[in-house]
């Protein structure tokens, strides 16, 4: 019996990576936070301020930063992502998916969200 078997995508364990940076691309573009320290209500004064119109995009940030890092992690334990692969390339692939979405997530929140605190 001929066994039909799909190689594994190039981009498996790195879909929700990609898609996540994706998603934080364009809502920062809708949200248009300040990113010069020049430009925050509390430039010359005292006092945490908000770089988003909405302070409470603070918080949601952060909660949507932690979960894009719980799903990345969460993507590398399904047995889609490991199909055909050695345990070594799942072990890297996995490493390089969430090293980079924790980076890119602890980059990004230092950028944005402290940059009028």
């Amino acid at each position: 019996m001929i066994e039909n078997r799909k190689s594994p995508s190039r981009l498996s364990g790195f879909w929700v990576c990609l898609v996540g940076g994706a998603f934080f691309v364009a809502l920062l573009a809708v949200l248009q936070p300040i990113t010069r320290y020049e430009d925050c209500p509390n430039y010359g004064g005292n006092g945490n301020a908000s770089a988003f119109g909405n302070p409470a995009w603070d918080f949601y940030l952060t909660l949507l930063l932690f979960g894009w890092v719980f799903l990345v992690v969460l993507e590398q334990t399904l047995s889609v992502t490991r199909r055909g692969r050695g345990g070594v390339d799942v072990a890297l692939r996995a490493a390089g998916a969430i090293v980079l979405t924790t980076v890119a997530s602890c980059g990004l929140f230092v950028n944005v969200a402290a940059v009028c605190r």
